[in-house]
């Protein structure tokens, strides 16, 4: 078994694909390919843990996408997912139609893990940075408390900033980044100087 990270799939969201230049003509095509993508890396043994944001729109539409994808899923929930706490107490409703869609489990706003000997935080928001021009949804933002932490929200903006190691798919060709490849920048964040790649 293989473990692998992703966030900001965006299923069913056709603005995504300009707002972030996705190289695919149509919401269609975009879905097609992120499935297309994920299925080429993940096995059926593998897990895969998705930090947020998988689908919007037509949730009867877009969510059906998750059970054609390869693996064990586990979420952790996003700004743009119905069943993200932020959302309030309707949220909570929500949880049983992700994981009818095909979630093994939703866990809350922050995960902590061990990347290969490393405890880590995951979260679908960074300590810091966005998408847009400014940060947004602080108060749901993680705590620093020193480790590394994997995150998706700010689309195309690096793969690693200091500690924050962005796993979305916009920076990983559309395609879960396996927990390897994780550890390597979760490293390169602990040992290395203050930088940003991308």
């Amino acid at each position: 078994m293989t473990r692998f990270f992703t966030a900001d799939l965006h299923f069913g969201h056709a603005n995504i694909i300009g707002y972030c230049q996705r190289p695919f003509a149509d919401v269609e095509e975009m879905n097609e390919a992120l499935v297309h993508q994920w299925n080429e890396v993940v096995g059926a043994d593998d897990e895969v843990w998705v930090l947020g944001d998988v689908a919007m729109g037509q949730l009867r539409h877009s969510l059906t996408y998750v059970a054609g994808l390869n693996g064990t899923k586990v979420l952790v929930p996003g700004n743009h997912d119905r069943c993200w706490p932020g959302h309030g107490p309707q949220a909570d409703a929500w949880n049983e139609r992700y994981l009818d869609a095909g979630f093994a489990s939703i866990t809350g706003e922050v995960a902590e893990l061990d990347v290969l000997g490393t405890s880590v935080l995951a979260c679908h928001f960074p300590f810091e940075g966005d998408s847009h021009d400014e940060d947004r949804f602080n108060s749901h933002r993680p705590v620093d408390d020193g480790r590394p932490l994997l995150h998706g929200h700010v689309h195309t903006s690096w793969r690693q900033k200091d500690r924050q190691v962005n796993v979305g798919c916009d920076v990983w060709d559309y395609r879960p980044v396996a927990e390897d490849v994780v550890a390597e920048l979760v490293r390169a964040a602990v040992t290395g100087p203050r930088r940003e790649t991308g």
